[in-house]
């Protein structure tokens, strides 16, 4: 059995990538995301309000294959401003709660020069478990 595209209804078409990947073991892998849309359209130019929506599309990866917030395993951030991120904790603490609750999963953060997107600010690649497919 192989891997099958994950791809939110709705959504603009991915070019030259994925957005997720489901493997048979049931293993999620969320391509980076952006703080745009499904459209594709960057709706603010505000680090935390690109995150927030970063965040919420990785959530749509997910249930676009069947699971939930909480079957998220991983995160991984890449960050161009990373002052901007530890003054605003708080604001990020309070966005990143309103998608993903009380849910922690393994987390690692990376500064970047740039991100290939150049009105992205932020990128989080995720991993989530969701059990054995079919």
């Amino acid at each position: 059995m192989t891997a099958k595209t994950i791809h939110p209804q709705g959504w603009a078409p991915a070019k030259g990538y994925a957005n997720g990947m489901l493997s048979p073991d049931g293993t999620l892998q969320i391509g980076g995301q952006i703080g745009w849309t499904g459209d594709q359209v960057f709706e603010t130019h505000d680090f935390v309000g690109q995150m927030e929506q970063a965040l919420t599309n990785i959530v749509a990866v997910v249930e676009a294959a069947g699971g939930q917030a909480s079957d998220i395993t991983r995160l991984t951030w890449f960050v161009t401003d990373k002052a901007e991120y530890l003054t605003r904790q708080r604001e990020v603490g309070e966005a990143y709660r309103r998608v993903m609750g009380r849910h922690f999963p393994a987390m690692s953060m990376l500064v970047v020069a740039g991100l290939i997107e150049d009105e992205a600010l932020v990128e989080i690649e995720a991993t989530a478990y969701l059990g054995p497919h079919k």
